[in-house]
């Protein structure tokens, strides 16, 4: 991400993909939410869902991770041009947080983020906020995810 100036509404980014596989989703499970169409593909067929489903937990964390490591990717390649890299973060929340369809094992989902809006933070004049949408959509092209999230950028000038 660019400093707070440098950012454009409109700009998407894509953060990546994740395959989720039944290991994983079971982990996951265990650690964080285990429920029993999280744990057992049985279940999970008998549901709706029609398979093992991977926790909307697990989803929403990954697109976290990757929405980080293309943060740092973006940074390495900006201290590899001798540019300086703006401090990003925390986040002061997100909403609208839905989980649109399942995501079985074996699905790999592709993450991307759009800028919607940006304001200078009132509170600290240091930093501003950054609006992005965030989306995951399956092999499919089906949405199975969306957030809309916050998070601070550093601004050059305060």
């Amino acid at each position: 991400m660019d400093f707070f100036e440098d950012i454009l509404v409109g700009t998407s980014t894509p953060l990546g993909a994740h395959s989720f596989f039944a290991d994983e989703i079971i982990a996951f499970a265990r650690a964080f939410d285990p429920q029993p169409f999280h744990l057992d593909a049985a279940v999970g067929a008998r549901m709706h869902f029609g398979g093992l489903a991977a926790s909307g937990w697990h989803t929403a964390a990954v697109a976290a991770r990757l929405r980080a490591q293309a943060i740092a990717r973006h940074h390495a390649v900006l201290r590899d041009q001798g540019k300086p890299t703006p401090r990003i973060g925390p986040s002061p929340g997100f909403k609208n947080l839905k989980w649109l369809r399942p995501v079985l094992a074996g699905d790999t989902v592709t993450f991307t983020s759009e800028v919607t809006s940006k304001k200078l933070s009132t509170s600290r004049p240091e930093w501003g906020l950054v609006f992005t949408h965030e989306t995951g959509t399956d092999q499919y092209g089906r949405a199975v995810f969306a957030l809309d999230d916050c998070i601070f950028v550093e601004r050059i000038e305060a």
